[in-house]
């Protein structure tokens, strides 16, 4: 990549975060449901899901798109190249810059740092992919995940506003575990699988290697809570009585 392409790259990141900027504004002066007022700590909390949300939907529409549109991508994960995968990464790049700084400007670092490690791993990785032009094809199939993000804001999204529909929730639970094992498990093994088997493991291949295993660990940290909290309650513990109002992760 020539140094006008990283800078137009740079630019569309950054217009990305403007995007996102102007998105949480948006979802600032929407009217919250009676739940979430009643409680304000979970106005940024709200609000910061509904952005989610809204990211989930596009990137995951979006790397579906891709992969679709150009499925010969799949035979070559470390020099694949499509103009669209790469600006999907560069949207997806300015979603976790703008959620990590509205993360530390709200003060919300203590309660959502499993976030902002995931950012740190999620930008740095992508910034990699950009400036090289390699293993974009990786970055899309990872991107996946958003898919699965969409079943799983929504579920939080329906436990903050108290949501009146039972039955929406629970057909939105096995909705949720199925996109959980499409999107985010069986994408990431495939990765994880490929990178320690044909991906040399040094420079930027060793990097990225090292990025997956650490998600490996947080995806299976989030399975392990999702399955407590939807599936087998019993298990749970030390979660009575616990007020998650600024937290932003699947704990309940």
């Amino acid at each position: 990549m020539g140094p006008g392409w990283r800078a137009a790259s740079a630019a569309l990141v950054g217009g990305s975060v403007a995007v996102f900027g102007a998105l949480r504004r948006v979802a600032q002066a929407l009217p919250r449901p009676a739940a979430v007022r009643s409680r304000p700590g979970r106005a940024w909390r709200w609000r910061n899901l509904l952005v989610s949300f809204a990211h989930s939907v596009l990137a995951g529409l979006w790397a579906l798109f891709s992969l679709w549109h150009s499925p010969e991508l799949l035979s070559n994960i470390e020099d694949g190249y499509s103009v669209s995968g790469h600006l999907l990464v560069c949207f997806s790049s300015g979603y976790f810059i703008h959620d990590s700084l509205d993360i530390i400007f709200n003060h919300q670092s203590r309660s959502s740092w499993e976030y902002l490690v995931h950012h740190a791993m999620a930008i740095s990785a992508f910034v990699s992919l950009i400036i090289t032009g390699r293993f974009l094809v990786a970055a899309v199939l990872l991107l996946l995940v958003e898919v699965s993000n969409i079943f799983l804001t929504a579920r939080m999204l329906m436990k903050m506003s108290n949501v009146p529909s039972p039955a929406l929730y629970e057909a939105n639970k096995y909705v949720n575990l199925v996109m959980y094992f499409a999107f985010r498990l069986a994408p990431q093994a495939y990765l994880t699988w490929y990178f320690l088997r044909y991906v040399e493991v040094q420079g930027q291949g060793a990097f990225l290697a090292a990025n997956l295993l650490l998600l490996d660990a947080m995806i299976l940290m989030y399975f392990s809570r999702l399955l407590r909290s939807d599936f087998f309650p019993s298990l749970r513990k030390g979660s009575a009585g616990r007020d998650v109002d600024g937290e932003k992760f699947l704990i309940d």
